[in-house]
């Protein structure tokens, strides 16, 4: 491990700080929703090649990877180069793809999530190189994913299983608002069907009406997010985990990442026409995973609630299948489940990025206006909300993951979204230094706190 000069190390990511705004109005100017990323892909595949990154490369899904060092080993730093869409024009001030930067922030959809952690993550590579501080063994990695909005971490496990990378180590570069994050939630998304028997909308009573049965499944279902745990509940509620009585394992995990939630986020319906009574109705419900949560607990708590076991056979409870191609044509088939993890914070990949950034910044959140404000008083190392790649890196597959991102999760998925320049700087400073304070034979396999278990879906 060579010795680090920090003032050094912050210097040349401010010398970037330019470069690195100009990179990222770039890739923001290329609209990349889910399974379009072609053109976001040659925007980033062109910059790694600029800065002489010893191999560049996009895999069969079209992820986007360049690599720095000849090491048999490798560390790496994962961005998702996808992005959710704009939803309604109107509630954007400005256009959302040409956008516009100020001294402090660069305004565009992706500049938080999170294509801002890819353009660090480049710079940081070419500072490791600049610097001599590629550690002896170690290549690193940079890459740029795909369809992580869709299905969070699919493009990990073909990474994984197709191109046969398995880095040692992984720094998630999704937003952190200024924090060292290890762990979130897990999820899976669930249907439930449920039949009916058509008949003309004049004689309603001849059939059997689906969305009204689907009705009282929608209720039992907000029940189950919304409701307390008392012995008198009867459907009691998601927060029962955050209870020794429930969850007396891994009560105290599930206070760390926050308790678990259900919503309906789609409704669907068959039926002969508007004045007929609907055939059949299903909807999806977006679960999120506390530690302690099986994917057979999710599912059998839907299968458990009054309403569905009234309806009996007509009500199907089930786990969705994702298999929408890539922007190459490709297809990579996998379940909707997205294991819940945490890590230590004695675990040496933790440590690397909180020694870093003792080192380099103190041991405060930082940040710059408008975004202090929100940062001051939060802990150095918490955990996101939302659900990231490492569902797949370290809840899936087991390698460590750890998080620091540019911009905030609060930006993610909202209009008018921003990201500061200044955070650009600082995680390519940051990534910098970690990577060379990552000590690879302190890793045990103790390092992680709680993951989740895997389904018998034998997935390749």
């Amino acid at each position: 491990m060579k010795n680090l000069d920090y003032d050094k190390i912050k210097k040349a990511a401010a010398d970037y700080g330019e470069d690195m705004t100009r990179f990222l109005r770039a890739m923001i100017s290329h609209p990349s929703e889910s399974c379009e990323e072609r053109e976001v892909v040659a925007c980033i595949e062109k910059e790694m090649r600029r800065l002489d990154f010893d191999e560049v490369k996009v895999d069969g899904l079209g992820n986007v990877m360049g690599f720095m060092g000849e090491g048999d080993k490798i560390l790496c730093m994962d961005g998702h180069i996808d992005t959710v869409g704009i939803g309604n024009r109107d509630n954007w001030e400005a256009d959302p793809y040409e956008g516009y930067e100020t001294e402090e922030l660069i305004y565009g959809r992706g500049g938080s999530d999170q294509e801002g952690g890819v353009c660090s993550a480049v710079y940081a590579a070419k500072m490791m190189k600049d610097l001599d501080l590629i550690p002896e063994g170690y290549k690193i990695m940079v890459v740029g994913t795909v369809q992580e909005e869709d299905c969070d971490g699919m493009c990990w496990q073909y990474i994984y299983n197709k191109d046969g990378i398995k880095p040692e180590f992984v720094i998630s570069t999704e937003p952190t608002d200024g924090g060292i994050y290890r762990g979130h939630r897990g999820r899976m998304e669930i249907r439930v069907d449920v039949r009916g028997v058509s008949c003309h909308g004049s004689a309603p009573d001849r059939g059997d009406n689906a969305i009204y049965k689907m009705a009282d499944i929608i209720a039992d279902v907000r029940a189950l997010n919304n409701n307390g745990c008392d012995e008198s509940t009867d459907i009691k509620g998601l927060v029962k985990m955050l209870d020794p009585a429930y969850n007396p394992d891994h009560f105290e995990d599930a206070r760390f990442l926050g308790r678990g939630t259900c919503t309906v986020s789609q409704v669907f319906f068959t039926s002969p026409s508007r004045c007929a009574v609907a055939d059949s109705c299903a909807i999806s419900i977006d679960r999120r995973m506390t530690a302690g949560e099986t994917w057979e607990s999710c599912l059998e708590e839907v299968r458990s609630l009054p309403a569905v076991k009234k309806y009996g056979d007509d009500v199907k409870v089930s786990m969705y299948m994702y298999d929408r191609p890539s922007w190459t044509g490709e297809v990579y088939q996998t379940e909707c489940y997205f294991p819940t993890w945490i890590n230590k914070e004695s675990a040496p990949h933790v440590k690397a990025l909180v020694e870093a950034h003792k080192a380099l910044f103190g041991d405060e959140r930082i940040g710059c206006e408008p975004s202090m404000d929100k940062r001051a008083g939060r802990p150095l190392v918490d955990k996101w909300t939302f659900s990231t790649n490492c569902v797949a890196i370290q809840g899936r597959y087991g390698i460590p993951c750890v998080g620091f991102g540019p911009g905030a999760e609060s930006q993610a998925h909202a209009p008018n979204e921003i990201t500061y320049k200044q955070d650009l700087v600082t995680c390519a400073a940051l990534y910098t230094a970690a990577l060379n304070l990552y000590d690879g034979s302190a890793a045990s396999s103790d390092a992680t706190e709680f993951r989740a278990g895997l389904t018998t879906n034998d997935i390749k």
